[in-house]
């Protein structure tokens, strides 16, 4: 899964905070043309179902080594922010097992989806999407990225999930006022042709933090 763009230039300082613009990144003109769907950016870390196994999602960022069976997303880092996404197999191994135990929770996550695939009427109240060949997946829960979204069940949610249908306008200012009522962590634009671009409510400076107590 390659690094999303984020749909303004973002003016980065030598501290690494940056400033958002209203100018249009390059390449991501389409968003503001009416082209794509707008979806819901789940708050996780992203995964990749593949060769009936998950992989797990590695950034060897600033001239980090990258674990053995890491698979780069791009041909080299990106020359601005160091970011160099990649993907590790995660090994199925019994829980509480000590390999690989930053895992965990992707190896969890995936003995639910494939339980409840083989559930009639599949998993209730979403607890666990099937589990497609190629898909990427956002990991949300209970120990992920101190659990933002406040999912109580580990669960895949797969990408694209949450189309935002109430979203029509695409302008600095109707994107900003929208982020600004809504408490998801962003937008994720999906293209037609595969390409993809995002907005973040950090990205206008509104804060973004845990909503504990909800059903995932």
């Amino acid at each position: 899964m390659k690094k999303m763009p984020c749909v303004f230039v973002r003016e980065f300082h030598a501290d690494g905070s940056f400033t958002l613009t209203d100018e249009v990144t390059p390449g991501c003109l389409w968003v503001f043309q009416g082209e794509g769907v707008a979806t819901r950016k789940w708050d996780g870390t992203a995964c990749l179902y593949k060769d009936g196994k998950l992989w797990a999602r590695y950034d060897a960022k600033r001239g980090k080594t990258p674990p053995p069976g890491w698979v780069p997303c791009e041909p080299a880092a990106d020359p601005i922010t160091g970011h160099w996404p990649g993907w590790v197999p995660v090994e199925e191994e019994e829980p509480g097992s000590l390999r690989q135990p930053q895992y965990k929770h992707h190896r969890e996550a995936l003995l639910r989806a494939r339980f409840w695939a083989k559930e009639p009427g599949g998993s209730p109240l979403g607890w666990a999407y099937p589990l497609v060949e190629g898909m990427t997946y956002e990991l949300i829960g209970p120990g992920v990225q101190n659990n933002p979204e406040g999912f109580d069940r580990l669960t895949l949610v797969p990408h694209g999930e949450g189309i935002l249908y109430e979203l029509n306008l695409r302008t600095f200012a109707d994107l900003r006022a929208f982020l600004e009522q809504v408490n998801i962590e962003g937008i994720v634009f999906h293209h037609p042709d595969g390409r993809m671009a995002k907005i973040r409510r950090a990205d206008f400076g509104f804060p973004w933090g845990a909503k504990k107590g909800r059903a995932a």
